[in-house]
């Protein structure tokens, strides 16, 4: 008997020492470390991007895009969004308590109306560019004109500008053709535009035989012609001030796009575009 239960105790022992040996096995998860049925490990998620609001004369249109494509692909953390119109519009806007975190004018007064309001820091503002004021007519257009006396002649029905209150180019037009002393004598032609861009767009649609628009929007259409330039002592230089707004919220970013405008690699677009840089800049 003795044996007998020696020998159980024994097969006991041997059986409780196996199933020990078979725990020391492979480790298996615990639920702590096992991820859940239907769970996602999760990653960080991309950084959004800071969206500027540029405020910008539409003659500026053809240059800034471009200067858009080249800043972004430098600076991935920033999306540059424009608001292109008149000037004078822009202004308003502004004024409104629009969004804007830069504003690019085509004539000092708009800018020097926001920092007369405190609306932009006149030590973050400064003359950018310089343009010019010409008359265009439509590509194999029939009417003769190399003056602005030309505008009166019968062939020209139609003299398309911007709206000189609004749109600075119509501003310049407007105090070219007083000077001149022929503002009264071209009312009945006169066709007013919201934007120098619509001015281009009636004299290319053959809606105007004749409009004003600066050399750069000029430059830009294969449908007009530039039958000559305005001269320049009949009307005050079109400058083109850049300034940021003090209401911004993001405003080292807006600093930084500001300083970028500035560089030579700006420069050199708009100067492709036909705008003139301001001596010493």
């Amino acid at each position: 008997m003795r044996k007998i239960a020696a020998s159980c105790l024994f097969l006991l022992l041997a059986l409780s020492l196996a199933i020990g040996l078979t725990g020391c096995g492979e480790a298996k998860p615990t639920p702590a470390d096992a991820p859940k049925a239907g769970q996602e490990t999760k990653q960080a998620a991309p950084a959004e991007k800071v969206e500027l609001t540029i405020s910008a004369a539409a003659s500026l249109t053809d240059a800034l895009k471009e200067i858009q494509t080249a800043y972004e692909s430098k600076n991935a953390g920033i999306k540059l969004n424009f608001n292109f119109g008149a000037s004078g519009a822009l202004q308003q806007q502004i004024e409104q308590g629009a969004p804007a975190d830069v504003f690019l004018s085509a004539a000092a007064k708009n800018m020097k109306a926001l920092v007369d309001k405190q609306l932009v820091d006149a030590a973050q503002q400064k003359n950018l560019l310089v343009n010019e004021l010409v008359v265009v007519v439509p590509e194999g257009g029939q009417a003769q004109v190399g003056t602005v006396v030309d505008l009166a002649k019968p062939e020209v029905k139609h003299v398309a500008i911007g709206e000189p209150e609004s749109v600075p180019a119509g501003g310049y037009a407007k105090e070219a053709l007083t000077n001149a002393k022929q503002w009264d004598a071209l009312q009945p032609k006169l066709v007013m535009a919201k934007d120098v861009r619509q001015v281009l767009t009636y004299v290319e649609s053959g809606n105007a035989e004749a409009g004003f628009v600066y050399k750069t929007d000029a430059l830009t259409s294969k449908k007009v012609k530039i039958a000559f330039n305005v001269d320049p002592k009949t009307y005050k230089p079109v400058e083109y001030p850049a300034g940021i707004v003090k209401a911004t919220k993001h405003a080292k970013e807006a600093e930084a796009f500001y300083t970028y405008l500035q560089s030579k690699e700006a420069t050199d677009v708009f100067a492709k575009y036909g705008f003139t840089i301001p001596a010493g800049k």
